[in-house]
């Protein structure tokens, strides 16, 4: 949420040739058993400075991971950002003309894409449709824990808890701005149980060295929980401890920026960071003071880092019920 970041440690990947994909989709790969099992899509580089997920990829592309059972893609995704990408100004390579974690959904825009973000959308599109489930392996401009988004749906929640990692399970509805892949389509629906399965996870700081040892440890997680794989077939390496315990979250309210006043916060809030006392004052929004709607009020991923009206300022969240 503040400008005073940490050093960014973590090197740019360097993706040679498996940049190229198998797919005839630049940057896709992706490989099938021959053997009953879930279709199973991994995500990397929907934002083009994030690179814990392009790192994850690689080390399983480079180790020859297969699937044993159903179908495993595996996406770099926003690639044309990604070679924007420079250490000492890395926010300016998020995206190249809108946040590609903010198109999808209906899609309406699809007979004329008039971004860089959306004509590769459309050619990600026949992956994601086919996928049932789907980890899409993020990072955050300001430090804070790896966290796990789960949407609504109790499906994901229960996945996640399964799972066991990472410590913090942030159920939400998303962006005003626009529908992230995570709920796309068939991930998006919270009612029953189609089989399909959706998870994001923000590993950590975008230059934090540990962001990548999140994102490989919750790749093996997720594909052994698929039954993609086997666990013999990870690499012990890959492997961190699982927490003790999970805090899971509901979100209860996304703080969007109005139009007016330059948004700004009160405090330097962290994302993890709980407030116990409901009317605390958080900061203003459109010239107006917000604040804590509730006790133990925990705040997800507070940023200034694109004041627009629109975008989420921060989320806050209580005590998931169970």
């Amino acid at each position: 949420m503040t400008d005073d970041l940490p050093d960014f440690e973590l090197p740019k990947p360097d993706l040679g040739a498996w940049r190229a994909g198998n797919t005839g989709t630049e940057g896709v790969w992706r490989f099938e058993s021959g053997v009953p099992g879930r279709d199973v899509l991994v995500t990397a580089l929907v934002h083009g400075n994030e690179l814990c997920g392009a790192w994850a990829l690689l080390a399983a592309l480079q180790v020859g991971l297969r699937p044993r059972r159903g179908a495993l893609t595996l996406a770099f995704c926003n690639l044309a950002a990604f070679d924007r990408f420079e250490r000492e100004h890395f926010g300016k390579s998020r995206c190249v003309d809108q946040d590609l974690n903010r198109v999808w959904g209906a899609m309406d825009w699809r007979a004329a894409p008039a971004s860089v973000e959306q004509r590769r959308a459309l050619e990600l599109l026949p992956f994601v449709e086919r996928a049932e489930w789907l980890l899409d392996l993020h990072s955050m401009h300001d430090p804070g824990p790896a966290l796990v988004l789960t949407g609504l749906a109790p499906r994901h929640i229960a996945l996640a808890r399964q799972i066991g990692a990472p410590a913090l399970v942030v159920a939400d509805a998303g962006h005003a701005e626009g529908r992230r892949l995570r709920d796309h389509g068939r991930w998006g629906v919270t009612g029953g149980d189609d089989g399909t399965r959706s998870l994001l996870v923000e590993c950590g700081f975008h230059g934090a060295l540990s962001s990548r040892v999140v994102a490989i440890d919750m790749l093996a997680r997720f594909l052994v929980s698929a039954g993609t794989v086997d666990e013999l077939d990870v690499p012990g390496g890959w492997w961190r401890p699982r927490p003790v315990l999970q805090d899971v979250l509901e979100v209860t309210d996304a703080v969007a920026i109005k139009a007016g006043d330059a948004p700004r916060f009160a405090e330097p809030w962290r994302t993890g960071q709980r407030v116990e006392r409901a009317g605390t004052l958080l900061g203003w929004n459109g010239g107006e003071p917000f604040h804590t709607p509730y006790d133990g009020c925990t705040l997800i991923m507070p940023s200034l880092r694109a004041p627009r009206p629109g975008v989420t300022m921060v989320r806050l969240a209580r005590d998931a019920a169970g």
